[in-house]
């Protein structure tokens, strides 16, 4: 099946007996209500166990899932009016972030995110996902209006991570990504970060300074894909899923480290299973977040972000590991 995943192999089976038996039913004199009946009880019992005991490397898959819903998706659900903005002002329009303004319960807001597509047409016109400088500098220069205009920004984090590409390097995506960095940290108005999907690297971390950083329940932030930490390891990227469960990519691992302020949860099986739902855990908490931080000054926004980032993290001393006193 098209974005099956193999962890729910076994509900999937289960649930496809369940279903032939129904037909046959029909199609058959044959009363089988307490077959089903049993099968369905051993299939809520199997979800259970399977979805309250997801390991990490599951976690990458459903971030990874096809289906999964992106920014356009969450903004349809979420925002109204929406008006997208185009173009760096310098070189090109780069269509692996968009950006633009929007209402929030009736607020205005700006909202930029990382967007790739839903098949292969789309995904190569949005270059998967992995935005080139020009969408990092797209990205600042809404940033930028927003804080004129004193318009909270919302952030949605989906890349595998900033294109490596020669063309990127030379039109200098390094210092694009720092100059977002640089310039996200003292921003005077609210800044809300979620991560939706894949929270990969650079790519990443140029939209994910902000006042409060959330993750998806199902959602990765990583330094580096599992596939690339296997690689520089143990030169092995089919060692994969041991560097997915080592890295401490997932929201509980990240949450109990104090990288993200919370979890947004997610129905079984993951956000693509019902996209309105999702739009909705993700609302209430945007709601919460906005009605905390705009009681807050300029500089308390700007100190607030600094405090969150000085603190992040749990960190041991050298010392403590080489024995000096």
């Amino acid at each position: 099946m098209v974005g099956e995943l193999e962890f729910e192999r076994p509900i999937i089976e289960l649930r496809k007996k369940i279903s032939e038996i129904r037909e046959f039913t029909k199609t058959a004199d044959v009363d089988l209500s307490s077959e089903i009946e049993k099968l369905e009880t051993r299939l809520e019992k199997l979800e259970k166990d399977i979805y309250e005991n997801i390991k990490p490397w599951d976690r990458v898959q459903i971030a990874r899932h096809p289906n999964r819903p992106t920014t356009l998706d969450y903004i349809a659900e979420i925002f109204e009016g929406f008006f997208e903005c185009h173009g760096d002002r310098t070189f090109s329009d780069d269509e692996a972030i968009v950006s633009g303004i929007a209402k929030f319960k009736g607020l205005p807001v700006t909202i930029i995110g990382h967007q790739r597509g839903k098949d292969t047409k789309e995904n190569i016109r949005r270059n998967f996902g992995m935005p080139h400088p020009e969408g990092y500098r797209k990205a600042l220069r809404l940033m930028k209006q927003a804080d004129k205009f004193k318009r909270p920004i919302i952030c949605f984090i989906d890349t595998k991570g900033a294109y490596p590409g020669k063309a990127a390097e030379e039109r200098g995506q390094s210092e694009a990504i720092a100059k977002n960095l640089f310039e996200m940290a003292g921003l005077r108005v609210p800044v809300i970060c979620i991560v939706i999907g894949e929270g990969g690297s650079g790519g990443a971390l140029a939209l994910g300074v902000g006042n409060r950083i959330y993750m998806l329940e199902n959602s990765t932030y990583s330094v580096i894909s599992p596939e690339g930490a296997a690689a520089i390891l143990w030169k092995d990227a089919a060692l994969a899923k041991k560097a997915a469960e080592t890295m401490k990519i997932t929201a509980p691992d990240l949450k109990e480290l104090g990288v993200i302020d919370d979890i947004i949860p997610e129905i079984k099986g993951g956000a693509h299973k019902d996209v309105k739902k999702q739009a909705e855990e993700i609302e209430n908490m945007l709601k919460t977040s906005l009605q905390e931080l705009l009681k807050l000054s300029e500089d308390e926004l700007i100190e607030d972000r600094y405090n969150r980032f000085r603190t992040i993290g749990e960190f041991s001393l050298a010392k403590d590991y080489i024995g000096v006193q």
